[in-house]
């Protein structure tokens, strides 16, 4: 008995050392649920249900892809090193679009956020996380997140991140969004549930829209 207490204790370590090593090239998965204390809005979000998104990452470019039968595939690339997005949409009733763009942040953008750092604490897939609470005025509306992120894994920008310039460093495991649309509130919570290490062929990165996309 005392020998397996050894052992499970050994495993556990061990799995700490592992988590907490830099996550430079692989696949991320996350789970993202959307409510809103609106009766109306909620049953709407319901219908959209628990979302896998799955992120490929090597060094400052990712890959983000989402499907969901209301709002289709969605597929974001970045390069954080170039500051280059490339959003491909396939939606119902839309058909296949893409979105190119500079991801540039003016001072004047900057300005409008105010990142504070938090006190709580969390720890997820083994990985210590800071805490941190945003805030962003844009065009008259109010968006709060909190995020719970890693400096394990850098270099790496997700969408939110990407607006906040350098005010944040590293990656988020946790996050919560909350935003009002049309008056009713929407609570988005974001969790990776999974991180494996492995090769990501250089071509999930191209940033030349696909065959078959028109731009937006």
């Amino acid at each position: 008995m005392k020998k397996l207490l050894l052992f499970m204790i050994a495993l556990g370590l061990s799995f700490t050392t592992i988590a907490q090593e830099k996550f430079t090239e692989g696949v991320i998965t996350m789970k993202q649920n959307m409510t809103s204390p609106n009766e109306q809005v909620n049953a709407s979000l319901s219908m959209i249900g628990e979302m896998i998104t799955t992120t490929y990452v090597d060094g400052s470019k990712s890959r983000t892809e989402s499907s969901n039968p209301m709002s289709g595939d969605i597929t974001v690339i970045i390069d954080s090193e170039s500051n280059e997005l490339l959003q491909l949409m396939d939606v119902p009733g839309m058909g296949k679009k893409y979105v190119s763009q500079k991801m540039e942040i003016t001072e004047e953008m900057l300005n409008n956020i105010v990142v504070t750092k938090g006190t709580e604490t969390k720890n997820v897939l083994g990985y210590d996380l800071e805490h941190y609470i945003i805030t962003i005025n844009q065009e008259g509306s109010e968006m709060k997140m909190e995020m719970f992120i890693t400096d394990k894994i850098e270099g790496v920008m997700t969408q939110q991140t990407a607006m906040l310039g350098n005010k944040v460093k590293g990656y988020p495991l946790h996050m919560v969004m909350t935003m009002n649309q049309m008056g009713s509130e929407i609570v988005i919570i974001t969790e990776v549930t999974k991180m494996d290490a492995q090769a990501v062929d250089d071509n999930k990165f191209s940033l030349t829209p696909p065959e078959g996309y028109t731009k937006m």
